[in-house]
């Protein structure tokens, strides 16, 4: 379990938030911004799983594996859609449902789970892909990110 309070087997996150500060030379305070998640930094993240494969969605990206769908990514609205099961799309969403929910219609119901790359932090939306990828990846491939 990470510092979120969702789990996906990852054995921890290799990257690392970074930070920035700035230091105020009158008041001697520190005030720290995340760096946001970029659209590179997203698809980077996507394409770092074995046989991850980048390809168009109708207006969208999608990330493949075995000819099968584990998330896409909305350039225009900075929001990537990853496929959970109910019960990972459950755990996501309860830190905060305006960085992860569900997709607001059916394919919700099924899984299907908006981050909003925006507000959300690196090491959530890596853990995210990994939970992704490994529930639609083969079982060989998927036991080396668990």
């Amino acid at each position: 379990m990470n510092d979120y309070g969702a789990g996906s087997g990852s054995n921890g996150i290799a990257c690392c938030v970074a930070l920035l500060y700035f230091i105020s030379m009158s008041s001697k305070t520190f005030v720290f911004l995340c760096l946001i998640v970029t659209i590179e930094t997203a698809k980077q993240f996507a394409l770092s799983f074995e046989e991850a494969v980048e390809l168009p969605h109708f207006h969208l990206i999608s990330f493949r594996v075995n000819k099968k769908i584990f998330a896409t990514m909305d350039i225009e609205n900075k929001r990537v859609c990853v496929k959970l099961s109910k019960v990972d799309q459950s755990v996501f969403s309860a830190f905060d449902k305006s960085v992860i929910y569900p997709v607001p219609n059916k394919w919700g119901l099924q899984g299907a789970t908006y981050i909003e790359l925006s507000k959300v932090k690196k090491p959530m939306l890596k853990d995210a892909l990994t939970t992704a990828y490994c529930f639609i990846a083969p079982k060989k491939l998927a036991e080396k990110y668990k």
